[in-house]
């Protein structure tokens, strides 16, 4: 079966760093676009970006562009979550997913909806 498993959360102080991994297994990876998304306690799930399956299209959420950068290594059935300038409003519960269908519009792909594989998640707090 699918698993999605999220690494490299932490604690950091305001204007630090992070770099998110999302290791991949039971699919075609390389097939697949796949999304970042996040949740804080009493809030929803929040898209924060998402890269399409051949790495051509990436959309970011509005409250992380220009901060955060996806990238993929196919090779490696590894997404990736490049967190700069990070705020303390970024805490939250960071989830990759991937989508059932091989869409690859931002409509689409911003929908958790569209998602019916998820990660357990890995905790972001962000000090500050």
């Amino acid at each position: 079966q699918v698993q999605l498993v999220e690494s490299g959360g932490g604690l950091v102080q305001a204007g630090g760093s992070l770099r998110l991994s999302c290791a991949a297994a039971g699919l075609t990876f390389s097939s697949y676009s796949l999304g970042w998304f996040r949740q804080a306690p009493g809030k929803e799930r929040e898209f924060v970006g998402a890269i399409s399956w051949s790495g051509s299209n990436i959309y970011y959420g509005d409250s992380v562009k220009g901060r955060f950068t996806i990238s993929r290594d196919n090779g490696k059935n590894t997404l990736y979550l490049q967190m700069n300038s990070l705020k303390a409003e970024d805490t939250a519960v960071y989830y990759c997913a991937a989508p059932r269908f091989r869409g690859t519009t931002y409509s689409y792909l911003a929908r958790s909806a569209s998602y019916d594989y998820w990660g357990q998640g890995t905790q972001v707090t962000v000090s500050s």
